[in-house]
Parts: structure tokens; sequence; C-alpha cells
């Protein structure tokens, strides 16, 4: 029977593991490594629903030290790898919360009013936030780790259930609305260490006296960042190009694919979000269709959806 490799991150989506040292070697190994395993091996089973986690702030080391927030758990992950113990951090969403439809509390509303620096992806990832961030009357210094990152388009061009009108375009100078670009940046490496660079950078600019600290650690992470490209790279060699195909629960990896040249044959709910409904039947049989015509062997449900749906396709 031939099943499809459903391997999806969502940071949270956003859209599934913390890209510490092991996040990223699980992930990439996850990919790589389950396309050339064989038929036969059982898809686990997942829990029907995952709370969202608590906001967790690490210890204050002491008075002094800044107070800083990471909107989800993968990039809080790399403010910690910069940062060491000279912060207390909370991230917002938790490792197994979703990024797309998080719900902010009321705790989150306090540690933001009380934060000096504001780490976010940016590209309409967290959706909420802005909201959030007037209601707490914050004045924290917000960065976007993807400032400096050319993001790749999202596959239709704008998020699920926000289409142009009929003949509508943007007028010169309009920024892009939310949604038209891929925020699963930290897929490549090569990004993550952009967003590295983009931490360091703030917290030395917020924190000077701890600076040369923040860059002794960046530059270490940095190398570890360059030898996990390096390592996939050699991975992917190993696997025959027709075999480089990744069916996902949505859109996610695309940063992935374009690095390591995988193609993406489908996805299960067509949009860079979770935050749309299950498919229509027929949209269900025609990505099956496209699963036995890539003769990919297995699904991995995300660890943050239900997962019936891709139970329900490979069966």
């Amino acid at each position: 029977m031939a099943f499809a490799v459903i391997a999806s991150s969502i940071g949270n989506d956003n859209h599934m593991i913390q890209l510490s040292r092991r996040y990223f070697n699980t992930m990439c190994l996850l990919v790589v490594l389950t396309v050339l395993a064989a038929c036969g091996a059982q898809p686990t089973a997942q829990p029907t629903a995952v709370p969202a986690a608590e906001p967790t702030a690490a210890p204050i080391a002491n008075a002094q030290s800044l107070k800083v927030i990471a909107t989800y758990s993968i990039l809080g992950d790399l403010v910690q790898n910069v940062a060491g113990d000279n912060i207390a951090l909370t991230t917002l969403v938790g490792p197994g919360g979703d990024a797309h439809t998080y719900e902010p509390t009321p705790q989150d509303s306090v540690a933001l009013a009380e934060a000096d620096l504001l780490f976010e992806n940016g590209l309409a990832f967290e959706e909420w936030l802005d909201d959030l961030y007037t209601a707490s009357a914050s004045q924290a210094t917000r960065v976007a780790v993807t400032a400096n990152i050319t993001p790749l388009p999202a596959p239709d061009g704008h998020a699920e259930g926000e289409e142009h009108a009929e003949g509508e375009e943007h007028a010169e100078g309009e920024e892009h609305g939310h949604g038209e670009y891929d925020p699963h940046v930290w897929h490549d490496p090569n990004n993550a260490k952009l967003m590295v660079e983009a931490i360091r950078d703030a917290l030395s600019s917020a924190d000077p006296a701890n600076a040369d600290n923040y860059a002794a650690n960046a530059t270490a992470y940095l190398d570890e960042l360059s030898a996990l490209d390096s390592f996939v790279n050699e991975e992917v060699a190993n696997l025959p190009e027709e075999r480089r195909k990744l069916v996902t629960s949505h859109d996610t990896f695309g940063y992935f694919a374009d690095r390591y040249g995988f193609e993406i044959v489908g996805t299960a709910l067509g949009s860079v979000s979770t935050e749309v409904a299950d498919p229509a039947a027929g949209e269900i049989a025609e990505l099956v269709g496209q699963i036995r015509a890539a003769g990919v062997p297995a699904i991995f449900a995300e660890n943050v959806s239900n997962p019936a749906l891709m139970e329900t396709i490979a069966r």
C-alpha cells in the first residue's frame, strides 16, 4: 500500500517541534529518512487535541535582566540559544501550540506590558499579535526576525479566504497584504541563521553590557546551523531524485523543499495556515490520487492537529 509523507511543522503551525539543536536535527531526519523507509510501519496514533501551552518564563537572573517575549516556541528557542541566562524569556505559544490559531490570555497581556523586547516572526504568522500589543499598552521594542529574509510566496499568492476582488490590483507602493508570503522560513537553516543574527543585534542594542556574550553565543549557534545544512545536503544526496517528494497537511515545508530540492506533491488543507476548514471529499480524493501517483510510503500527522483527516487519507 502506498502512503504519503506528511511531515509538517507549524512552530507551535506555527504550522511542530522546537528549533533547538535537537529540533532541527529531528525535523530534518524525520523528513529525509522516513521518505527512504520501506512500507509497513503503522502510523502512531496522535492525541485528538493538544491544549495551548501556558506562557513559560525563564527565571530572572538579576534585577537588571532584560524581559523578553518570543511569540512561539521555535523562535523562543533561537532567542534562548543567543541570550543564554542573560534574559528573562517568556514564550507565548509553547511547544504543541499552534501560532496560527492561538488565542492570547490575560497573562500574555501582562507579560507583554512588562517586556523590554518582543521577538516576532512577521510575515503575518501571528495575526493576533497587533491587537494583543495594543491592548497591553506595551512599550516593548518589536523585532520581526524575518526582516532580512527573502520570503517565498504563498502557493496561491494570498492567504486562504483572502482573495482579491476580480480585477483588483495592489496600488503602486502598496504593501502586500497578509498571507501573501510563506512564514515558515526556519525550515531552511540559512534563514534560521538570518533570524539568529537579527536576535543577536537586537539583544546587543538593548543590552550593550552583554553584547560580547550575545555575539559569542550567536557565532557558536551559526556554526551549528551551517553544519546542519551540510548534513542535510549530504543525506538528501543519498535519496534518488524521484523519491524527493513531500505531502504535508498544510503548506509548511516550502523552504525546506526549495533548499533541498524536494517537490511538494500536495497538501491536505491547501493553505499555509491551519486556520481553514477541512477539505471537501472531492479534494481529499484528488490528494489521494496524487499520493498514489507519487508512491511515497508513510503519513505523519502534525502534533497540533486532530489526526482524523490524515488517518482518512492513509486509509
